[in-house]
């Protein structure tokens, strides 16, 4: 099962002919082992990774640090549940460290991730602080280079 979620991670539009083939497998136990998979959670969905500037997209995307307060009996699980729900959000995840949660979210402009954050995000109860940095450039996406640059861009060395 490794194995076909290694394939599916770096390729997802293979069929189910040049996965089994890659693995010595038959389609119908890859068929069988991305049900099981599908069916028990492991795979949550596919989609493809985009370089944002050559897709001309010109939509905003903020890692906004969070700090909260745990509930009883919950610890974070709830209202980190509660955050993942809003539109807004894309990724949200439980951290070690100075803060307890990453949350990825991406709006139209800037002003629409600062109105998330002012007016949903930091209104929840059991939110103490949250800390927004906004992307600037993507290098690498979910193991993916972004477009390469061209020629030589390494500053010249001057005496």
């Amino acid at each position: 099962m490794d194995a076909l979620l290694d394939l599916l991670k770096k390729d997802a539009r293979l069929t189910t002919r040049q996965m089994a083939e890659r693995l010595g497998r038959s389609e119908g136990e890859i068929e069988e082992m991305l049900t099981s998979l599908t069916s028990k959670g492991a795979i949550l969905g596919y989609h493809a990774v985009i370089d944002p500037e050559q897709a001309g997209e010109r939509h905003v995307s903020a890692f906004i640090e969070v700090k909260l307060t745990p509930e009883r009996d919950g610890g974070f699980d709830r209202l980190a549940q509660r955050i993942a729900r809003f539109d807004q959000v894309t990724s949200c995840y439980l951290m070690s460290g100075g803060y307890d949660l990453a949350v990825i979210v991406e709006g139209d402009d800037l002003r629409e991730v600062a109105r998330f954050v002012s007016e949903k995000l930091s209104t929840l109860d059991g939110v103490l602080s949250t800390a927004t940095h906004f992307q600037l450039k993507v290098y690498k996406q979910s193991g993916f280079l972004a477009t390469e640059s061209h020629g030589d861009e390494r500053l010249a060395v001057t005496p």
